[in-house]
């Protein structure tokens, strides 16, 4: 199990040390140049909303999603072949449609879509017991991170999608410094 050289993450696979440093840079740059008010702005994100997974078998992606993640379905559509999820913060979250055997997602480095992230409580006591529980239905960890402002496991839906379970460090880490997020990556134990 990779204890945190994840490709996603700066300076994994070979990136040069200092691209940390650029990037705690450039995020601090970003920070300053958005200056201006909210009023001032026309699209002003507020947060990322849902995402939508083309699946193979329906039926097994919600035994994943729905009863061991814990998403409540809310209902289906396109005569039962999409089922919509929610953790009850929004309407959905999550939208599950089936495809069939359509190709799945490549694995490795590419373009596109590299992971979702799931809240999955507070503690590092919830995220024990989220491995626990994953490890008890034979579902494969395949890393666990400390990203400083986050603690985090990561394992493949039924599709072969990347998804990391996480919760959150204190609030005021960030906060404070937004950088933060930049933060060398650790290895997890649990």
């Amino acid at each position: 199990m990779a204890s945190y050289a994840r490709p996603h993450e700066v300076g994994a696979r070979g990136a040069p040390a200092s691209s940390q440093v650029l990037a705690r840079a450039a995020v601090g740059s970003l920070l300053r140049a958005q200056g201006g008010s909210k009023e001032e702005r026309a699209v002003k994100a507020l947060y990322l909303g849902h995402v939508v997974f083309y699946v193979r078998d329906l039926r097994r992606s919600l035994a994943f999603y729905r009863d061991l993640l814990g998403f409540q379905e809310v209902g289906r559509i396109f005569e039962g072949k999409a089922a919509a999820l929610t953790s009850g913060r929004t309407h959905h979250e999550l939208l599950l449609i089936e495809v069939g055997d359509a190709p799945g997602p490549p694995r490795g480095w590419r373009r596109g879509l590299y992971h979702i992230g799931i809240k999955v409580g507070d503690s590092l006591d919830e995220l024990r017991a989220a491995k626990r529980e994953l490890e008890t239905a034979g579902i494969s960890i395949d890393g666990m991170s400390d990203h400083t402002v986050s603690q985090s496991l990561y394992l493949h839906d039924p599709d072969g999608n990347e998804v990391e379970l996480y919760v959150d460090a204190d609030p005021s880490l960030w906060r404070d410094d937004p950088t933060t997020v930049l933060s060398p990556i650790k290895p997890l134990r649990l």
